[in-house]
């Protein structure tokens, strides 16, 4: 059962006057709710908010662990990052590549703590314009290299025929629309929260946006079956499922690795595999997915 704390608990739970609740709630995203007026907060959403904002997250002396043939990939959840570690498996049986679906933010902790090779992110930037170098420095204290796995398309799945008739995010605070929500620390939830900031909308005027799924697919199965009438997510799955969507952005969606595990077998044979037909022919064309920069090294730059 969730445990709700009110102002005053909440406050004493984060060791801050009262006033400055409602001031995280409004800028910093405190998850919270209103019941008969009044403010809640769900106990374990404001424990994972914790995490997840926090910097300087301590580091681990422990290194990777040590099977040369085992490459673990932590961090956002995609349909053609999933593809492609089935492809490394089948095509390099004597190595084993694994998956953590830990979001964004949890991909970078993972890797700060030095238990993976590769990180997988799309954190969008304060600026709108680039993604994950902020959130690396502020995890990090050397910033991995950068390498684009894919640009994929963003937006908000909807129910065949868009009964609702859902135009733009604003219109997901309507009366008798309800949403299915991606958790804190995903780049998904992150875009939306971006959204609905600039559309000026509330959260707690949003049906369901406190019920959050671990995957893209997930929150196509909760829109499919008529559970929820939106969703953030990707055109892939939207392609994948017969669902409308409603674009948002193309962004980047890259892969983080540290320097020092750049040049080990399994990585390099990871990323060789970015450049092989086999990877390019996973997903057919126009379904959410652009290749162009696959494969490209952002950073560093020389």
């Amino acid at each position: 059962m969730t445990v709700l704390l009110s102002t005053k608990e909440v406050a004493k739970f984060l060791n801050v006057n009262e006033k400055m609740i409602y001031t995280l709630v409004a800028e910093k995203n405190l998850p919270a709710t209103k019941i008969t007026g009044k403010w809640a907060f769900p106990k374990h959403l404001v424990e994972q908010w914790i995490d997840t904002s926090t910097i300087n997250y301590p580091k681990s002396s422990e290194k990777v662990p040590g099977y040369e043939k085992l490459l673990i990939i932590t961090g956002s959840n995609d349909l053609l990052l999933n593809s492609t570690i089935s492809l490394f498996n089948q095509q390099y049986p004597e190595y084993v590549a694994v998956f953590g679906n830990l979001g964004s933010m949890g991909g970078l902790k993972m890797l700060c703590q030095n238990q993976c090779h590769i990180a997988v992110s799309h954190l969008l930037q304060e600026n709108e314009q680039d993604y994950n170098f902020e959130f690396a420095k502020a995890e990090l204290q050397n910033v991995p290299a950068i390498v684009n796995f894919c640009q994929r398309e963003q937006g908000i799945l909807l129910q065949k025929g868009n009964p609702k008739k859902i135009k733009s995010v604003s219109d997901l605070g309507k009366k008798g629309i309800r949403v299915v929500n991606r958790p804190l620390g995903t780049g998904t939830r992150l875009l939306l929260e971006y959204e609905l900031r600039k559309a000026k909308l509330n959260t707690d005027k949003i049906e369901g946006y406190a019920v959050e799924k671990s995957s893209h697919m997930d929150v196509g199965l909760e829109v499919l079956t008529g559970r929820a009438d939106a969703g953030p997510g990707i055109r892939a799955v939207s392609f994948l499922l017969g669902l409308d969507f409603l674009p948002l952005r193309w962004e980047r969606f890259d892969l983080l690795i540290p320097k020092e595990k750049f040049f080990e077998k399994p990585v390099q044979l990871f990323l060789g595999l970015l450049h092989e037909e086999s990877f390019r022919t996973l997903f057919p064309e126009n379904c959410g997915y652009n290749l162009e920069t696959t494969g490209k090294v952002i950073f560093p730059t020389d």
